[in-house]
């Protein structure tokens, strides 16, 4: 065959049923359920994954097995509107995610295996070579995106030049593997003393990492650089994000209504994250 097993990310052949295994592939792989796609020539089988993950996509095939590559292809389910390095790279980042998976199992105490993963991050703000991949993060991110605000390369381009706006990329690595750049912030000088977290998203596949309390105490550090005083965050529900429906709460913010979250800068506690920042270069 063209494909081996070392261009899988991870391969699981037992005898427990099909929706389990996709299951434990999801936790494993940390990734959204929204990004799974299900292919099987039985229909029985495509029906109880359908029943119990309606989550994921399970496309129909012909009866005839010929007919499938063009149907398939006809789906147009593994399309993408653009390509970069980091998706060159993301088989190994995910079989590299099944190794930390494997290695959190030997450790009871959960601080320790985050301690051992050896993780560092990169802050710095926006530029013209990373545009394409900040485009691309606000385009695809769904579950991990608190305003689900799309914005294409010229847009992302702009906010580059404007003063009344705050960005911030950040990447990680860990002793596995480098993630690259895996989340976004963008903020607006609502006034002088204000800043509005206009955009939030991160890549699913580094939650639990304490990577949400990183991000959230750079956006504190970042704003009393600022001298700003207060930050002010929204959430914004769509049908796939209800996983960060109380991350400002959680991580320090206070709720004012149903949807807008306040941090007093100068009073704010940081959060416990085993991150080393590597540089810092806020504006």
């Amino acid at each position: 065959m063209i494909l081996k097993l070392e261009d899988f990310a991870i391969f699981i052949a037992n005898w427990q049923d099909k929706a389990s295994n996709i299951r434990h592939i999801q936790e494993t792989l940390n990734i959204g359920m929204d990004s799974i796609v299900f292919i099987d020539d039985n229909q029985f089988e495509r029906n109880l994954v359908k029943s119990l993950l309606p989550e994921i996509t399970v496309p129909d095939l012909p009866e005839d097995p010929a007919l499938y590559l063009s149907h398939l292809q006809s789906q147009n389910l593994f399309e993408t509107a653009s390509y970069s390095e980091e998706d060159i790279e993301r088989t190994n980042q995910y079989r590299c995610e099944a190794q930390r998976e494997a290695m959190r199992q030997k450790f009871a105490n959960y601080d320790e295996y985050l301690q051992n993963l050896e993780m560092e991050a990169v802050t710095a703000q926006f530029d013209e070579f990373h545009v394409p991949r900040i485009a691309q993060l606000t385009q695809r991110s769904n579950q991990f995106n608190l305003r689900t605000v799309r914005y294409t390369e010229p847009e992302i381009e702009k906010f580059i030049n404007d003063p009344e706006t705050v960005t911030i990329y950040f990447t990680l690595r860990d002793k596995f593997a480098d993630h690259g750049l895996i989340a976004v912030v963008i903020m607006e000088k609502s006034d002088y003393k204000t800043l509005f977290i206009n955009t939030w998203l991160m890549s699913c596949r580094v939650l639990k990492r304490g990577m949400e309390e990183f991000i959230v105490n750079t956006i504190i550090k970042t704003a009393k650089i600022n001298n700003i005083e207060t930050v002010i965050g929204e959430y914004i529900k769509t049908p796939k994000n209800a996983m960060v429906s109380g991350i400002y709460e959680k991580l320090g913010f206070v709720r004012k209504n149903e949807n807008t979250f306040t941090a007093d800068v100068n009073n704010f506690t940081y959060n416990k994250t085993y991150i080393k920042a590597v540089n810092y270069d806020a504006q």
